[in-house]
């Protein structure tokens, strides 16, 4: 049996005809490497995937959650954009392996951490996704039930059910069927509702500013309004911070951006179709809003940054009927991309024989239901600002070690075979990679360790949980990051050096 039973097509690896691995412990037809014959993703694919995923009422509000800190817009943007451009480069790195071995995140993660261990990063960006997607579905209702209620005269006198009326529950359950819908029929019926969903949207932002810029005769007083910060010593320590903020906004896709690009024609596609996808995407988004927002000051009177609030101000049916639909695509295109595609992989590692990526869809689906959105969004300091700004302090942590690992100690060749088996070099201890938890447990204490709350807005100290770490909580990604990066490849390097198999015991080609 040859050491690494693998075809290459150019720059993509393949399982070699005979050796698709049996195991039902470790691998499903979900998990499988993508033939290369069915990794056709184009670059257009991977931009409207982005922008898809970009064009979303979080988003439209990233801007006003900037200027409300004292920025101007002008700051804002930059901040947004510099953001993005930073959080590509993880996202171009770890999405590399999509198109060369056509394996999904969890599957990566098993070189680093070990083929059982790879579910504790599978775990904790499940559980990140999973609460999203809640949160998203219940914004993608609400939004809906507003505009609705515009269309029909309103909702008053409606029934209430759990605090809120019985309207708002059913526009949540259905808009949660209809996510469900989508994804149950699989990644290439994904593939081709970001092909036109994001034109569309598109559309439908523009056509807000132009209706907005008409009936302002201009735009308001928003894009004159000075810092309050300035550019010197009040404006940085706002800045990074903040900065880090707009950086964690898609960090949760630099980790399993593989769960996508294992379906691209090649690199190229990939890193085409992301680089002119995110950032830019992002960063016109960012003006769009400050543009309309600034139009409905100079007719309202006052700053409306939500765009749902917005729109129905009109009175016009059509106009809220375009709309309605725009919101639904928009929320559904990111929703489902975002945080539905990925839990779908991770449930599905942590069980291949009884979970395939349509029930773990479906369990996705629950859990978001489970976790009672509505209270996640009525309490944000205490759920989104603190349990997934903890969790997701320790996603850095987590692409760190995937990068080193792929880039620095593999030089990003892997065995494929060796990803799905037991006994083989991404084994380790039991399945488990000690040196990947030393590194994962350093580099998690020194992100999420000064994690602190202002008093009555958290479950934190004020002073922090590891006082001597506080300065670090604003920069927690980053600092993951780094330390996780740096430290797995002190470790791993040692380990290489003392390994009687080499290259071999790394999966590498020899």
């Amino acid at each position: 049996m040859p050491d690494h039973p693998t075809a290459e097509t150019g720059d993509r690896v393949e399982l070699a005809p005979g050796e698709v691995p049996s195991d039902d412990r470790f691998a499903n037809p979900d998990l499988l490497p993508v033939p290369v014959a069915d990794r056709r993703w184009t670059t257009y694919n991977f931009t409207a995937l982005w922008v898809g995923m970009a064009h979303n009422i979080p988003s439209w509000l990233l801007a006003s959650g900037l200027v409300a800190l004292g920025m101007d817009w002008k700051q804002a943007v930059f901040t947004i954009a510099l953001a993005n451009v930073i959080v590509l480069g993880p996202m171009l790195l770890t999405g590399h392996a999509g198109p060369k071995y056509g394996i999904p995140f969890p599957v990566l993660a098993r070189a680093s951490f070990g083929v059982r261990g790879a579910n504790l990063a599978a775990v904790i960006r499940a559980a990140v996704a999973c609460a999203w997607f809640g949160i998203q579905t219940w914004i993608g209702g609400s939004g809906i039930y507003v505009l609705l209620g515009k269309i029909f005269g309103g909702w008053e006198g409606a029934a209430e059910i759990g605090g809120e009326p019985w309207p708002l529950w059913l526009c949540f359950a259905l808009f949660w069927v209809l996510e469900l819908a989508i994804i149950y029929r699989g990644m290439e019926a994904l593939r081709r509702f970001e092909n036109w969903a994001a034109p569309f949207v598109i559309v439908g932002a523009l056509a807000l500013l132009v209706w907005i810029g008409v009936k302002a005769g201009g735009f308001g007083e928003l894009l004159d309004q000075p810092s309050r910060l300035g550019w010197g010593a009040e404006f940085w320590p706002v800045f990074f911070p903040a900065l880090m903020g707009m950086i964690a906004f898609w960090s949760t896709l630099s980790l399993n951006i593989p769960d996508f690009t294992r379906f691209g024609a090649g690199q190229r596609s990939q890193i085409l179709g992301q680089t002119l996808g995110l950032p830019t995407t992002m960063t016109l988004f960012a003006l769009l809003s400050v543009f309309v927002t600034s139009g409905s000051e100079a007719v309202y009177g006052v700053a409306i940054w939500d765009p749902v609030e917005l729109v129905a101000k009109t009175d016009s049916v059509f106009g809220l009927l375009f709309a309605l639909v725009t919101v639904l695509i928009a929320t559904i295109s990111v929703n489902i991309a975002a945080n539905v595609v990925s839990p779908a992989y991770d449930l599905s590692n942590l069980a291949p024989r009884l979970i395939d990526f349509r029930r773990g869809a479906l369990i996705t689906g629950v859990v978001g239901v489970l976790i009672m959105p509505w209270k996640l969004t009525s309490t944000p300091e205490l759920y989104i600002f603190t349990w997934l700004g903890l969790v997701g302090g320790l996603l850095g942590t987590v692409a760190g070690i995937l990068i080193a690992d792929y880039w620095i100690v593999r030089r990003t060749r892997l065995s494929l075979p060796d990803l799905y088996r037991e006994g083989g070099p991404y084994w380790y201890a039991g399945g488990w990679n000690v040196r990947a938890l030393a590194a994962f447990a350093v580099g998690g204490v020194l992100a999420v360790g000064g994690s602190h709350s202002a008093p009555g807005k958290g479950p934190f100290p004020e002073e922090g949980l590891i006082p001597l770490l506080k300065p670090l909580a604003d920069y927690g990604w980053a600092v993951g990051l780094a330390t996780s990066t740096l430290l797995y490849t002190v470790l791993m390097g040692g380990a290489r050096t003392g390994s009687p198999g080499g290259h071999r015991e790394y999966g590498g080609r020899t």
